[in-house]
């Protein structure tokens, strides 16, 4: 490989070949490196800091401001998990949550790698249906940081005015170059060369658990530590939503 390979895409040459371990042995290893992914993300807290105080601004200009995850493959799935659980567990409401994902819909549940490098439908289909403006957070993920779909969005909603959040895992990335924030996940090179749906991906959904939890609590959607703005959607949910609002009722 050459000296301008993302990291993520070179092999982890600490470790013996995963596939020439025993079974235990691969295990162990493969935990052992997801850890590295904790210590990336408190690499990146200083920075993960700023961004959470700027999106928080941002949004609290206009009450029409979105979240929009932004992202191709693992990615994309890890932001669409996070975004999607905003409206249950905070109470966000969903017209203020979108999603740019190369290929569509059907991208989570199959594998359409291919679409990644399709900057053409993000500039002339996906962006104009989303109809990003000035008032939203575009957060776009990507591993590698040059995942051509996500770097064209980035360039393009930061050109009608929306607030570009980048996270990556490889600092030289071209995702950087059109970011108004930046956050860096130093998870190095992947026990399995390429495969950054591990500690990668591990790094990534750390980081936005951070990022939209500390942003629900400045918009007031956490109170003394419970969820006070849930949604029940079950019986399990409506019973939790009743002993919290009890809980909260006795505090005031």
């Amino acid at each position: 490989m050459s000296e301008n390979t993302p990291i993520t895409e070179k092999l982890d040459s600490r470790k013996i070949s995963i596939d020439q371990m025993n079974d235990y042995e691969a295990l162990s290893s493969m935990l052992e490196s997801h850890s590295e992914s904790y210590m990336a993300v408190r690499g990146g807290l200083k920075n993960i800091e700023e961004a959470v105080s700027e999106v928080y601004f941002h949004l609290k200009k206009s009450d029409i401001g979105r979240l929009i995850y932004c992202g191709a493959g693992t990615s994309a799935r890890i932001g669409v998990q996070d975004g999607a659980e905003l409206f249950p567990t905070f109470g966000w409401p969903k017209h203020r949550v979108g999603f740019l994902i190369a290929g569509g819909k059907s991208s989570l549940f199959e594998a359409t790698e291919g679409a990644e490098d399709n900057t053409k439908n993000v500039l002339r289909g996906t962006i104009d249906r989303v109809k990003i403006t000035k008032h939203d957070v575009l957060i776009a993920i990507a591993a590698s940081g040059n995942t051509p779909f996500t770097c064209a969005a980035v360039k393009d909603a930061k050109k009608l005015g929306a607030l570009t959040l980048g996270i990556s895992n490889n600092e030289n990335g071209i995702l950087f170059r059109y970011s108004n924030l930046k956050v860096f996940l130093d998870t190095g090179p992947e026990i399995v060369a390429g495969s950054t749906r591990l500690k990668a991906g591990t790094s990534q959904k750390i980081c936005l658990n951070l990022i939209s939890t500390l942003l629900m609590c400045k918009m007031g959607r956490v109170k003394n530590g419970y969820m006070s703005h849930m949604v029940p959607t079950n019986q399990k949910l409506r019973l939790r939503k009743e002993i919290i609002n009890n809980i909260l009722k006795n505090r005031l």
